[in-house]
């Protein structure tokens, strides 16, 4: 900024966004303070240098500003995974998938994934049908990212909530957590969970 410039000359814009052209950098401060104002340079590693006449300040918090906004739009849905055995039982289905569906009321991405142990996986059918039983559990609050896919011994796919399902299940009166105990809501989950709020790397 001012003084802290260094390049000999730099492209110049006002603080209309009006182009003043190349500039000796030393006019280029004169500029911007007899309009009480300061030269900013935005891009060092143009040629030349791209400067702005601007009330640092006010440059300073919009900078700001924009960048925050730009966080809050990137912001990373946390994922968490749920596993199921190839022959998991009808209870600990019913248990995982309630844990689903709190996970996806809650907001977050969930990978779902059946593991076939053994000589299970000569079997991808038993696999295949167990992971459409939870598909169909959940299709009234989510959505598939991704269609069940195999990776190693694993069949899995992605759900992320379905705001406007969500939603219009609200509008209905209808509450998607009426049918969920409240235990399912602990964040103890012990054994049976296991989350991850990034993607790792899966090995065999």
């Amino acid at each position: 900024m001012n003084r802290e410039i260094t390049a000999q000359q730099v492209r110049v814009i006002d603080e209309n966004g009006n182009s003043l052209g190349i500039m000796n950098t030393y006019d280029a401060i004169s500029t911007a303070f007899s309009r009480g104002l300061d030269l900013v340079e935005i891009a060092p590693k143009s040629k030349p240098p791209v400067c702005k006449i601007t009330d640092f300040g006010k440059y300073t918090y919009e900078k700001q500003k924009r960048e925050k906004l730009s966080k809050k739009n990137q912001s990373v849905m946390a994922v968490k995974e749920i596993r199921f055995n190839a022959n998991t039982d009808k209870h600990d289905t019913e248990f995982k998938c309630k844990h689903i569906r709190q996970f996806l009321l809650d907001g977050h991405k969930v990978k779902a994934s059946v593991v076939y142990k053994g000589r299970m996986i000569t079997h991808p059918e038993i696999g295949q049908k167990l992971m459409n039983e939870v598909l169909d559990k959940l299709k009234d609050i989510g959505k598939i990212e991704s269609p069940p896919k195999m990776e190693g011994k694993m069949l899995i796919t992605y759900l992320v909530p379905d705001k406007a399902k969500i939603a219009s299940l609200k509008d209905k009166g209808i509450t998607p957590t009426a049918n969920i105990p409240a235990e399912v809501k602990s964040a103890d989950v012990k054994e049976k969970i296991q989350e991850k709020t990034e993607l790792k790397h899966e090995t065999n």
